[in-house]
Parts: structure tokens; sequence; C-alpha cells
């Protein structure tokens, strides 16, 4: 049973899966918009949504370093510049719903469910 487990495995060992979402994230911040399955753009949602709160918590205290030690530690480094540079003033007024998740056809190769990511 599946009681009180959080997160999807996606057919992958625990290492492999924080890899894999590590640099989604990561591409997804420097791209801004990544097609991707259903699954991994629904996993990936709410960490962009805690990344850039982190962020805009990190800037108001006044660019800590140990937050953005943290921050550095969650995504690739070129992520974490162009989120402190970019994204911050993009955001400002909003607190929450930073990216959106628009459902395309599924792959004709295996069947699997395909989506955009993209920043609202």
């Amino acid at each position: 049973m599946k009681h009180k487990k959080a997160g999807r495995k996606l057919s992958r060992i625990k290492k492999q899966r924080r890899a894999l979402i590590k640099t989604l994230v990561g591409s997804f911040i420097l791209k801004e918009k990544i097609n991707t399955t259903e699954a991994k753009a629904k996993e990936i949602k709410p960490l962009i949504d805690r990344i850039i709160n982190k962020s805009k918590a990190a800037l108001r205290i006044g660019g800590s370093s140990r937050s953005i030690r943290i921050l550095k530690k969650m995504i690739p480094e070129k992520a974490a510049q162009k989120i402190t540079a970019d994204f911050l003033k993009r955001f400002e007024n909003r607190n929450s719903g930073y990216t959106r998740i628009i459902k395309l056809k599924q792959r004709k190769s295996d069947g699997a469910r395909m989506a955009v990511i993209e920043f609202v």
C-alpha cells in the first residue's frame, strides 16, 4: 500500500531520480520552457515554486550567503545565478503559481503522456 508516500518513482532508483530532477529543474530554469512527460512536469512544478520562494526570501533578507549556498545545492550554479538575477524581478508580485503545465498528445513511440512546462 502507498499510504502517506508522496512523489513519483519515475522508474528509477533514488540517486538517479534525484539527479534527473536536479537536471530537469536546471534546464527548465535556463530554457524557461521544456517538453517532457506529464509525470516529470508534475514532479518538478512544486520544486520550482519552492526554489523561487527561497531565493525571494534570501534576497529580502539581504542575499545571505547561506541561503544562496543551499540554492546551489538544489540546482546547477548557472540556474541559481539566473534565478537570483532575472526571475525575482519578474515574479515579485506573485506568491506562487510561477509555472503552467500544458498537456500535449501522447508520444507515438511508447504512448507516454507528454506536456510542456513553462513559466507564466
